[in-house]
């Protein structure tokens, strides 16, 4: 992805991107991963339910300790298959001066599948 600027964007097409608070209530190592990555799942309320997401956050994060978690994600875009998983959600974070990956989480406690103003 480029740090780069990118055009306009309308109010009406970002509230299309459905950013909602999900629970990660399990990480486990990516194996058939490319790159290094873990299988999460997550949970976005009852709404939306239980998600599985392929994350590449293994440079600041072990499994044990995302378990329990409040994450950001996208849970409208198409699932996609990465490898032999098919991944339901994108799982947000932000890149760090060293290229690592840094989640972005509400700085509070939030309801499960809470929608981003």
């Amino acid at each position: 992805m480029s740090d780069q600027p990118t055009a306009p964007l309308s109010f009406e097409e970002f509230l299309r991107v459905e950013l909602r608070v999900g629970r990660v209530i399990s990480a486990e190592p990516f194996a058939k991963a490319r790159k290094p990555a873990y299988v999460l799942q997550v949970d976005f309320g009852p709404e939306i339910g239980l998600r599985k997401s392929s994350a590449q956050i293994t440079d600041l994060y072990t499994p044990e300790a995302l378990i329990g978690r409040l994450v950001v994600g996208v849970v409208n875009f198409p699932p996609k298959q990465i490898g032999p998983l098919m991944s339901e959600c994108l799982i947000t974070g932000f890149h760090n001066e060293h290229g690592q990956v840094a989640l972005c989480v509400p700085d509070q406690a939030v309801p499960l599948g809470t929608r981003l103003l």
